[in-house]
């Protein structure tokens, strides 16, 4: 199932670091936007981390639990947020 597949790949992003829709995107086959709408819809944001996946020009995109607790959540792993940006030059994890 997509969902799963999207899921899994959550999960390995680290503490301290973040991921794009677009990056879950090429890796799964999934269309960002499709990536975003399960995102929003996980069941589980304790174990499957969406809070890390951001838009790929560095702006923090959407949270099911708002963008305030997105916020709250980054800076909890240690990233750095300005003018609503996360740097992807130093926080963007690689799934290679």
């Amino acid at each position: 199932m997509n969902a799963e597949k999207v899921y899994k790949l959550v999960k390995k992003i680290p503490k301290g670091k973040v991921s794009t829709y677009k990056a879950i995107s090429e890796v799964t086959g999934i269309h960002p936007r499709v990536v975003g709408m399960i995102l929003h819809r996980n069941p589980d944001p304790v174990s499957v981390p969406c809070y890390r996946i951001i838009r790929s020009d560095g702006s923090l995109g959407g949270y099911s639990r708002g963008i305030r607790k997105k916020i709250e959540l980054l800076r909890k792993d240690g990233i750095k947020i300005k003018n609503e940006k996360v740097e992807l030059k130093k926080y963007l994890y690689s799934f290679d």
